[in-house]
C-alpha cells in the first residue's frame, strides 16, 4: 500500500503540470479557436526564464514565479499580433502549422544555444525540507507545485467562467461584431486572452524548473500527453482541462503500480477510447 500511495502522489503531482498546461490550450481553443502548438516550447521558454534570472541577474525564485509568465505571456502577445491575427478567418490547421514552426524554431535556438543535457535549478531554501507522510518522504516542494496548480486552475476557471470578464471572453467567441458594438475592444480581448493562455505555461515552466532539467526538449515530451489530455476532457472546455489533467495523472500512478510498461500509453488509450464513445470529450459539447 505504501508504493500504491507513493505512486498516486507521484502521479497526481504530473496532474498538476497536466492541468495546467491542458488548461492554456483549453482557454486559447475555446476562445480563439486556435490549436496552440507552441505551448511546450513557451511552457520550456518559461523554465528558461527562470533560469536567466537566476544565473544572469541573481533574481530568485519568487520573482521568477511572476516575472517569467509575463515574459512568456508577452512574447505569446508579440506572436499572436504579428503572425496569429492574419490567420483566424482561415481553417485552424494553418494555425496549427504556424505554431508547430514557431515551436521547432525555439527549441532549435535553445538547443543550439544550451545544448541538450540541461541546466539544474536549485529548490528555494525555504521548500527543502521533506515531510514524512507515512506511506512515503514527500519533499515539502512537490507539496508546494500541487497546491500553487490547484490555486492557479481554480483561480483561472473563476475568471473565465463567472466574472463579467470571462462573459465578455465566451461572447466575444459567439459573436464578435456584438459585443464590439458595446464598446468592448475585441481584437485587444483576443490578443490579452492568447497572452494569458501562454503566460500558464510559463508559469508551469518555472514550477517544473526545480523538479526537472531545465532543457530545450522538456516541452516537446509533454506536450503530446497534454493534447491528449485536453482532447479527453473536450476541446476548449475549462473545467474539463482541470479535472482530466489531475485524473490522468492519477490513472497513470496507478498504471505504473500494477503494470509499468502501460503508463506511458494508457493517456492514449484512453483518448482513443473516449473519441469512439463521445468525440466532443468529456465535457465538450457536440458542434
Amino acid at each position: 500500500m505504501a508504493a500504491l500511495f507513493g505512486q498516486l502522489a507521484i502521479g497526481l503531482l504530473n496532474g498538476a503540470f497536466y492541468a495546467l498546461l491542458s488548461l492554456g490550450l483549453a482557454i486559447i481553443f475555446g476562445l480563439l479557436n486556435v490549436i496552440n502548438f507552441a505551448h511546450g516550447s513557451l511552457y520550456m521558454l518559461g523554465a528558461f526564464v527562470a533560469w536567466s534570472l537566476l544565473h544572469y541577474l541573481k533574481i530568485g525564485y519568487w520573482p521568477a514565479l511572476i516575472l517569467a509568465p509575463l515574459a512568456v505571456g508577452a512574447l505569446g502577445i508579440a506572436l499572436e499580433r504579428t503572425l496569429l491575427k492574419h490567420l483566424y478567418r482561415l481553417d485552424p490547421l494553418y494555425n496549427l502549422l504556424l505554431t508547430f514552426g514557431v515551436a521547432l524554431i525555439i527549441e532549435g535556438l535553445f538547443q543550439a544555444k544550451f545544448g541538450s543535457s540541461g541546466e539544474p535549478y536549485a529548490i528555494p531554501e525555504v521548500l527543502r525540507k521533506s515531510w514524512d507522510l507515512g506511506f512515503m518522504i514527500m519533499p515539502v516542494y512537490r507539496l508546494w507545485v500541487l497546491a500553487a496548480s490547484i490555486v492557479v486552475c481554480a483561480a483561472t476557471w473563476f475568471l473565465i467562467e463567472r466574472t463579467k470578464l470571462g462573459a465578455y471572453l465566451r461572447a466575444a467567441t459567439e459573436n464578435p461584431a456584438l459585443v464590439q458594438a458595446f464598446g468592448v475592444n475585441v481584437p485587444r480581448m483576443i490578443t490579452v486572452t492568447y497572452g494569458l493562455g501562454v503566460a500558464l505555461a510559463g508559469f508551469a515552466g518555472v514550477l517544473s524548473a526545480p523538479i526537472n532539467q531545465v532543457k530545450p526538449d522538456m516541452g516537446a515530451d509533454l506536450i503530446i500527453v497534454v493534447f491528449a489530455v485536453v482532447v479527453i476532457g473536450g476541446m476548449g472546455s475549462i473545467l474539463g482541462s482541470i479535472l482530466t489533467g489531475f485524473a490522468l495523472g492519477l490513472i497513470e500512478g496507478l498504471t505504473k503500480y500494477y503494470y509499468p510498461p502501460a503508463s506511458n500509453t494508457v493517456v492514449f488509450v484512453l483518448m482513443a477510447l473516449v473519441l469512439l464513445v463521445r468525440p466532443a470529450g468529456l465535457f465538450g459539447k457536440a458542434p
